[in-house]
């Protein structure tokens, strides 16, 4: 995983880090790269500015959602059959795995609950979102103004579950909207 624009005020493409608040730990920010190519790219900047590095990113995601059969839906049914089946398995997951609220409960990292929800997250959930996400995206012509809404407060509740489960960055996520659970119903 590599930054498009780097966390410091010096390294490649520095000086093309937006003036807004910026977070370069975010997923828009981030590229998989394999260690040849990240070295190779981040010695030579100027041969390879962000624009072509988020271009590559959205054309490799664009190909992937062409593959997991992502596309735009006639109707609202379409759309939510697409996505119903995801949330499922997701809500079911975190039935099963997902830590619990409460005073009573302690995290405990070395348990082997922690280590299997930690290891769904990676390996199921958050695959999930992503797809669920470009889904909706795909249909956001389908969707209604408070859908529209719902699906803002979800963009950022992934973001935040990617930020913790894969950045190792905590406490910026926000609760699963519900409101999700009856999108394009």
């Amino acid at each position: 995983m590599a930054h498009v624009i780097p966390h410091g005020d010096a390294g490649p493409r520095h000086e093309d880090r937006p003036a807004d608040d910026f977070d370069p730990d975010a997923f828009e920010n981030l590229i998989l790269l394999c260690p040849t190519c990240h070295t190779k790219i981040d010695k030579n900047p100027e041969a390879y500015p962000r624009a072509i590095l988020l271009d590559w990113k959205a054309k490799h995601l664009g190909r992937l959602a062409h593959k997991q059969g992502i596309r735009a839906y006639d109707d609202r049914e379409q759309a939510r059959a697409a996505v119903a089946g995801i949330m499922a398995e997701n809500r079911a997951i975190w039935e099963k795995f997902a830590p619990e609220d409460g005073s009573d409960f302690e995290y405990d990292p070395e348990s082997g609950t922690a280590a299997a929800w930690d290891q769904r997250v990676r390996s199921v959930i958050l695959p999930n979102h992503f797809r669920a996400l470009a889904i909706i995206e795909a249909n956001l012509g389908l969707a209604t103004e408070a859908e529209r809404r719902t699906f803002a407060d979800y963009q950022e509740h992934v973001r935040g579950l990617s930020e913790r489960h894969i950045c190792g960055v905590s406490g910026r996520a926000i609760r699963f909207p519900g409101a999700m659970e009856g999108m394009f119903a």
